[in-house]
């Protein structure tokens, strides 16, 4: 647990935007980061919920219709109470805090109780849905204007419209939070004199890989959305612009409809969760391991000592490069030190980490994974020749034991440890038993083991595993899992293997 700044806190309400990982404001995503503690609702995405700071707390409030676990004004005690013990306390809200979020009557609480706070705004729902679904809420040839209207009021009573205003106003008609009231809306349009072809459509679960659009006009959307069995959240759009449909974009990118959960370590996920979003796939963020330096490493600083001694340095990571940069930055040692050495690398993306310390790697091997590195090591590694290798403390023995046999001696020296990590808002167990995600992504066989340990009660042959290399799938194979193994162990094979699944 972080420990919190000293003296009255401060309670941001944030905005998280509609799901979408990526629509959060940069101030949000920030403000995540920084938090000490986190109180979220239930609109609020799980991939947006990953920006949050590791060591925060977190306060699930979460409220869907019907079903009010934490009353509102209990939600306002929590604000006030958790900024009382200072700190930076993110209130994020699905959308913008400030349409139909209910944020204007918890900044009034705080400001009564003296407490400051500040309101970051939200793409809201309202705007951002129907885009991704390829209908504008204006356009110059059917709409000037749209309008905004809940389909409920706080207590989940069906608010007092004015339809005859609204069907009089023109425009588009965007109503929020009405997936149960989809036949009283239509009704009340209809009563006022719209007319029965005028377009309509339910949009649910927006800007998510589950994304859905369904059309009609609105004497038939209520029926349509009964027999597709519409689920929350979903909103209502109604107007000439529901009708458009030249704009569909969402659904033409290779992995659209898809969700990927990304297990590799925070420090490691955002190349290949970016490229993964870049082919329109929804990704979750759930790091099942966490990396740990050894601080106080006295076999490294005898090795370090005595670095002239060494011909090779090896690295089975682009995390072990950088921690091993990292702490001879920290001792003060200069990198001109490491000058005689060649440097070895298991692949890729470790080749990348070195090229950005400053250094070109003088073998990797053709296959990326700790047997081929060890065998290509031993044809090339002279007998009097010496390696260096800092890596994980839980390191493949595999390479090793085949330096070993080639007769080269090898410091084999623990760098960092491997920790199983879970967040406390991402449940495996349901994100691939109710078949919500669609793929897991490993890129080591501890990712896969802090997978498994994070949901005992899974069964795993619900997981579509895509695994880096053979270690990995062996792992989750033994797990129980259905698995899929990259054809270079590279992020880039990885997110070309999802792109091969779905054109199967």
């Amino acid at each position: 647990m972080k420990q919190r700044r000293q003296g009255k806190g401060v309670v941001y309400l944030v905005g998280a935007g509609p799901s979408d990982a990526e629509l959060i404001t940069v101030k949000g995503k920030r403000l995540l980061e920084e938090a000490d503690v986190i109180v979220y609702d239930r609109l609020v995405g799980s991939s947006v919920l990953s920006y949050g700071n590791n060591e925060a707390e977190y306060i699930d409030v979460g409220k869907r219709s019907g079903f009010h676990p934490i009353p509102q004004e209990e939600i306002n005690k929590i604000l006030a109470a958790e900024a009382e013990k200072g700190g930076r306390i993110v209130r994020l809200k699905g959308g913008d805090p400030l349409v139909f979020g209910r944020g204007a009557e918890e900044a009034e609480y705080l400001n009564a109780q003296g407490i400051a706070f500040e309101i970051v705004p939200g793409i809201t729902s309202a705007v951002s849905v129907p885009a991704y679904l390829g209908i504008p809420v204006t356009h110059r040839d059917m709409a000037s204007s749209f309008h905004v209207v809940t389909a409920h009021k706080k207590d989940g009573s069906f608010p007092d419209i004015s339809y005859d205003a609204l069907v009089k106003g023109g425009g588009t008609l965007v109503f929020l939070m009405g997936v149960h009231t989809v036949k009283d809306v239509a009704e009340g349009l209809l009563k006022s004199s719209m007319p029965p072809e005028t377009p309509a459509a339910v949009l649910e679960r927006g800007t998510t890989a589950r994304q859905r659009k369904i059309k009609g006009t609105i004497a038939d959307i209520a029926r349509k959305a009964l027999e597709e069995k519409v689920q929350s959240p979903a909103i209502i759009l109604v107007g000439q612009a529901a009708g458009e449909d030249q704009m569909e974009w969402y659904d033409k990118r290779p992995l659209a409809g898809k969700k990927f959960v990304v297990t590799r370590p925070r420090e490691q996920k955002d190349k290949l969760s970016a490229l993964l979003r870049e082919k329109g796939a929804e990704v979750l963020e759930a790091p099942t391991i966490r990396i740990v330096p050894i601080e106080e490493n006295p076999a490294l600083d005898e090795a370090l000592e005595k670095i002239v001694d060494y011909s090779w340095l090896v690295f089975t990571s682009p995390t072990g490069v950088q921690i091993f940069r990292d702490y001879l930055k920290k001792h003060s040692i200069d990198n001109r030190k490491l000058s005689h050495l060649k440097f070895a690398v298991i692949g890729q993306g470790t080749a990348e980490k070195m090229r950005e310390w400053g250094f070109s790697p003088d073998l990797m091997p053709e296959v990326y994974d700790s047997r081929h590195l060890a065998e290509e090591l031993a044809l090339q590694v002279g007998k009097k020749e010496k390696i260096l290798l800092p890596r994980a403390r839980m390191g493949s023995r595999e390479l090793t034991e085949i330096l070993e046999r080639a007769g080269i001696q090898t410091a084999d020296i623990p760098l960092y440890d491997t920790c199983y990590e879970s967040r406390p808002f991402v449940d495996l167990e349901k994100e691939f038993g109710e078949g919500i995600s669609d793929y897991a992504v490993f890129t080591s066989a501890s990712t896969v083991r802090g997978f498994v340990h994070a949901a005992p009660e899974l069964d795993f042959g619900r997981v579509t595993a895509l695994c880096i290399g053979e270690k990995t799938e062996e792992e989750a194979r033994k797990a129980g899992m259905v698995t899929y193994t990259a054809r270079r162990a590279d992020v880039e094979s990885l997110v070309l293997l999802a792109e091969e699944m779905e054109k199967q």
